[in-house]
C-alpha cells in the first residue's frame, strides 16, 4: 500500500526522494521540478525578460525535459524567444534517431529548430575521428568540438543565451573529474549561470540542481519520447567511471551529488580566474593559447 504524498497530503505517492525524505504524487513531482528550475534561473539570473534563448537539444531525456520546461516557464515572458539548436556529430545508427526525436518534440511545441553538423564545421564526422590514430579518447574530441559547434549554432540564430541540459549528476561528475585530473583551474568555469566570454554566447544550465534520475522520471510521467540508446563511444570516457562511483556513493549516502555540486561552487569562489590572453589565430575564438582547443583537434582548423 503506497503512502500519501507529503506535499499535497491527498494523493498516493509515486516517487520517493531519499535525499529529502519527500514522497510525491506525479502532479506534485512535476510542480517541484518546475519550481526548482525557476529558482535556479532566478538565483543565477540566467535570462532577461526578452532573451533569445538557444536550447541545445540532443534528443535525450535531459535536453527534451529542458525544452519542455523552458517552453512552459518562458511562456510568461512574451518577449522571450526559444530556438532549438541540434548538432549532428556524424555517429551512424545513433544521431539519426536522436535528430528525428528532437524534430518531433520541437514540432509539437512549435519551436524553430536548426541543425549544424561536424562535417560542415570541421570537415569530418565523429565516426571518421574515432577510427583514426588519436592521442585522446573519442569523447574528448567530441566534447571539445560539440561545445564549439553549439556556440556556432547559437551565434547563427542570433541568440544571447545558450541553455544546455546539464543536470546535477553532470555537475558533480565535473567536480570529481577536475580533481582527478589535477585540473583545479578549470573549477573557475564551474558556473551554472555562465558569463560573457568574448564572442562566446553566455551558456546557462537550468537543470544543474535536478538529479538525472528526476529528469528521467519527469520525461517518463510526461510521456516524452526520447533517445535511450547510449552513444557507442561512451565507454571510452573517464566520465563513465566517475558516474559509476558517484552513483554508488549516492546510493549509500543520499545527498552526495548535492554535496559535490556545492563543493564545486565553493572551490570556484576561491579560485583565481584565468584571463583571456588573446584570440585564436585560426578562428578568432577567445583562448588562453595561440590556437584554441577546437582548432587543435579539428581536421580543417577552419570554420
Amino acid at each position: 500500500m503506497s503512502s500519501t504524498c507529503t506535499r499535497c497530503n491527498s494523493k498516493p505517492s509515486a516517487y520517493f526522494r531519499p535525499y529529502s525524505g519527500e514522497r510525491l504524487c506525479n502532479g506534485c513531482f512535476n510542480e517541484t521540478i518546475t519550481e526548482r528550475v525557476k529558482r535556479t534561473i532566478n538565483k543565477y539570473k540566467m535570462f532577461e525578460y526578452d532573451s533569445r534563448i538557444a536550447i541545445g537539444v540532443s534528443g535525450g531525456k535531459d535536453s527534451l525535459t529542458l525544452l519542455r520546461l523552458l517552453h512552459k516557464i518562458e511562456a510568461r515572458q512574451p518577449k522571450a524567444e526559444l530556438i532549438a539548436v541540434c548538432i549532428d556529430e556524424g555517429v551512424s545508427g545513433y544521431r539519426d534517431e536522436a535528430l528525428r526525436i528532437a524534430e518531433k518534440n520541437c514540432r509539437e511545441l512549435d519551436i524553430e529548430m536548426h541543425v549544424l553538423s561536424f562535417s560542415g564545421l570541421f570537415d569530418e564526422t565523429m565516426d571518421e575521428i574515432a577510427v583514426k590514430e588519436r592521442e585522446l579518447g573519442a569523447c574528448s574530441y567530441c566534447g571539445v568540438l560539440r561545445r564549439r559547434a553549439l556556440n556556432e549554432a547559437a551565434k547563427k540564430v542570433d541568440a544571447d543565451r545558450l541553455a544546455t541540459g546539464h543536470n546535477l549528476d553532470d555537475m558533480a561528475q565535473s567536480v570529481l573529474l577536475n580533481v582527478m585530473r589535477n585540473d583545479i583551474k578549470r573549477i573557475h568555469a564551474f558556473n551554472p549561470g555562465g558569463h560573457q566570454l568574448g564572442e562566446y554566447v553566455r551558456r546557462v544550465k537550468p537543470l544543474c540542481e535536478v538529479p538525472e534520475k528526476e529528469t528521467s522520471y519527469y520525461a517518463f510521467i510526461n510521456n516524452l519520447e526520447f533517445q535511450s540508446l547510449p552513444c557507442p563511444y561512451a565507454d571510452e570516457a573517464m566520465r563513465t567511471d566517475a558516474r559509476r562511483f558517484i552513483n554508488q556513493m549516492e546510493h549509500k549516502r543520499p545527498g552526495t551529488k548535492f554535496t559535490m555540486y556545492q563543493t564545486g561552487l565553493k572551490l570556484k569562489s576561491q579560485s583565481t580566474p584565468t584571463g583571456i590572453i588573446n584570440k585564436c589565430r585560426i578562428c578568432g575564438a577567445p583562448t588562453t593559447r595561440e590556437v584554441c582547443r577546437s582548432c587543435e583537434l579539428s581536421k580543417s582548423q577552419v570554420l
